[in-house]
């Protein structure tokens, strides 16, 4: 794990009095009937992204008022010390309670004893135990590390070890959290397949050994749910009688993140609920104007569950996905945002008796709430603009004053305005949630949820047993090459960089794809040229009715030393250079770019641009681009990509033939990501690639 150093500043006065509260304490401190929210957050795989989500964690803690935060775990080197800085901030600079993650298989008991220590050196006081990535711990094993018999006694296998261990070693310290699935947790570990029935023993020695509270998976089945509350609370073991069981949702930002993430977990979603997603999939602010619908219906029936099964608050925990704007509403409407203190309200009475406008009378998108307090609107205009002061604007489309962006000159900062922000209202809205659509790790590198979002750092997210049974055990290139193109032509589910199948459009290029795995050039990422297709194109479509769409055409692969050289050149010349842009990059941090050369100078050095691959125009408003490739992403990525051939070689056994292999090809691969700037052409990228 890298190192971690905890910054020397004491936590504020506010992070004194609360965050370094355990979260079973702070619970218990509410009145009985009090509804309170959580939220989730991840630490951004770029530094852009992660300096732009401080200002909104800062945000959505003012406006949202979470009893608690939670703080995904990386396990190992950066990641796990990009998930202590993270908490550090919520913890110490916000004054947030936080809890962090802390995964423990394949991980030795020095980098547990070091999390943990690094944990308590930060105030943090709360912990969820988790089991991780099936445990493959010889594997992980540094070849320098001794191997005792004392260590041998502290191998961690599952969360409830995890759980033992930190009772052992800190007592009563640490509130520990565990989690906990409606449907049953899916893994191929036991032969009942997925079962509640099949997990209640498990979650009930992880209780007896020391966890105070519950956190669910993911869930939209609320039958299953409520059959999980009710056999928990009624189980003979009276373990869950009184432990708090908070229930985690996650707001729809996407139909494809929501399926992918449905998959991943084995979270079943209603054909009721399905059926309404299915009909808005193509249009993304409708899919999220459904999804709100959703998950907020699910609070209220969870509520109501709950308040059938068990006395007390009633918690509900969001996964986020570092995304502020479908979480504000669903937490505003309903209910979630606890009263404002009598601090708080001798504050606003102070605001209404100042002569600046009271929020109430503020313009939020053109309109001003006729009751007083401020009216819910999912839908915006996506115009982002510089906000200036002490002149008038130059540039109308691009600037704004600080009036226009509804504020006063010295902003009030009220809850209200706090939360209309955060839900997208007005010009300093639509800044603050610009990346409202993301696109995985096709989206802004600038942006907070930039990045597949999977908690555990670079995986293969499946089982030894799985990745044996999908891919057998390769001895030369042909064997990978194999992997690849069944899984192409669907033979495959999966393949260790993708546990997904193809879009439609695929079909369109499905050939030539194979034609260039073939020659052992290992494709990750690819799509067709588009010309202007309707945006109800069964295909290719996508947004808002009566749009259009366009795609630039790419391809994304791995491709031997020898080949890039040749590759490279041809890229090169004069023939292509204007009409194709490429990043390449080595696993030792080799890169190379033809997008310099074409782009802006600033401060006497070239500044990399933004390839923009598919964008759409639509009625009413700006074009919209949602996958878009550049430098700051690409590198980002190829950490992952190159990561996930060393998880691949660490199944086999070391020193074996196919380990060996495997690392040689990282080693030897360049990944190399070429657009073609010819959209309308959609054979020019082939002719490129394959003659």
């Amino acid at each position: 794990m890298g190192e971690f150093v905890p910054s020397l500043e004491l936590p504020s006065e506010a992070g004194k009095n609360h965050a370094m509260d355990k979260i079973t304490d702070k619970i218990a401190a509410l009145p009985a009937e009090t509804n309170y929210c959580s939220l989730e957050f991840f630490p951004p795989k770029t530094a852009m992204g992660f300096s732009n989500l401080r200002d909104r964690l800062d945000r959505m803690a003012r406006a949202l008022r979470p009893l608690f935060v939670n703080v995904t775990w990386g396990a190992g080197g950066s990641t796990a010390t990009k998930s202590l800085e993270l908490a550090e901030i919520c913890q110490r600079e916000l004054g947030l309670t936080t809890c962090l993650h802390l995964t423990c298989t394949n991980m030795s008991r020095k980098l547990i004893d070091k999390a943990l220590e690094d944990a308590k050196a930060l105030g943090i006081r709360n912990i969820l135990a988790l089991r991780g990535d099936p445990p493959r711990r010889a594997e992980y094993r540094d070849s320098n590390e001794p191997q005792t018999d004392d260590e041998e006694e502290e191998e961690f296998h599952w969360a409830v070890d995890l759980v033992r261990y930190i009772r052992k070693t800190h007592g009563d310290y640490f509130c520990i959290g565990v989690a906990t699935y409606p449907e049953g947790h899916a893994d191929e570990s036991h032969p009942l397949g997925q079962s509640l029935e099949h997990d209640l023993p498990y979650l009930v020695e992880k209780v007896q050994a020391g966890a105070d509270f519950l956190m669910t998976q993911l869930f939209f089945d609320i039958k299953a749910y409520e059959h999980f509350e009710k056999t928990l609370r009624e189980h003979p073991s009276g373990a869950f009688k009184n432990i708090a069981i908070i229930p985690g949702l996650m707001p729809i930002q996407s139909y494809q993140m929501i399926k992918r993430t449905t998959k991943l977990s084995h979270a079943k979603i209603p054909d009721e609920l399905m059926d309404r997603l299915e009909a808005v999939r193509g249009d993304d602010e409708r899919v999220k104007e459904v999804g709100v619908d959703v998950v907020s219906e699910l609070v209220e029936q969870v509520k109501e569950i709950k308040g059938r099964t068990a006395e007390g608050p009633k918690g509900f925990h969001f996964y986020t996905l570092n995304l502020e704007k479908a979480v504000s509403f669903i937490v505003e409407r309903t209910g979630l945002i606890p009263p404002n203190t009598p601090e708080e309200e001798e504050f606003q009475s102070a605001v209404r008796q100042n002569p600046l406008p009271d929020i109430r009378r503020l313009r939020i998108n053109g309109s001003i709430p006729d009751d007083g307090r401020r009216k819910g609107s999912i839908g915006s205009d996506p115009r982002d603009r510089v906000i200036i002061q002490g002149r008038s604007t130059s540039y109308p489309d691009w600037e704004a004053t600080a009036q226009e962006a509804s504020i006063p000159a010295e902003p009030i900062n009220s809850r209200a305005n706090t939360l209309a922000i955060s839900e997208g209202e007005g010009v300093l809205g639509r800044e603050a949630t610009w990346d409202d659509f993301p696109n995985g790790r096709w989206g802004d590198a600038r942006s907070p949820a930039y990045g597949q979002i999977d908690g555990y750092g670079v995986s293969l997210h499946v089982t030894v047993a799985q990745a044996l049974r999908l891919w057998g055990t390769p001895r030369t290139a042909e064997d990978i090459s194999n992997v690849f193109i069944r899984h192409l032509k669907g033979e495959l589910s999966t393949i260790p960089w993708s546990e997904e199948g193809f879009s439609p459009e695929t079909d369109k290029i499905r050939d030539q794809l194979i034609k260039l795995n073939s020659k052992g050039w290992w494709s990750l990422a690819s799509q067709p040229a588009v010309n202007g297709l309707r945006s109800s194109d069964p295909t290719f479509g996508w947004g808002p009715q009566n749009g259009f769409v366009f795609q630039k055409a790419f391809v994304e692969f791995f491709i031997p030393s020898a080949d890039w050289k040749v590759l490279q050149e041809k890229l090169r010349h004069p023939d292509l250079k204007e009409d194709v842009c490429f990043y390449a990059i080595n696993a030792a941090g080799d890169f190379v770019s033809s997008d310099t050369a074409a782009s802006a100078e600033v401060n006497g050095e070239k500044e990399a641009s933004t390839n923009a691959v598919t964008w759409g125009v639509f009625p009413g408003k700006e074009i919209v681009t949602p996958t878009i490739i550049e430098e700051v992403s690409f590198r980002a990525w190829s950490e992952e990509a190159f990561g996930i051939w060393g998880e691949w070689a660490k199944i086999y056994g070391r020193g074996s033939e196919s380990e060996k292999l495997l690392e040689k090809i990282r080693a030897d691969s360049w990944l190399v990501n070429i657009i073609h700037h010819d959209f309308i052409d959609s054979d020019a990228i082939w002719e490129v690639l394959l003659n």
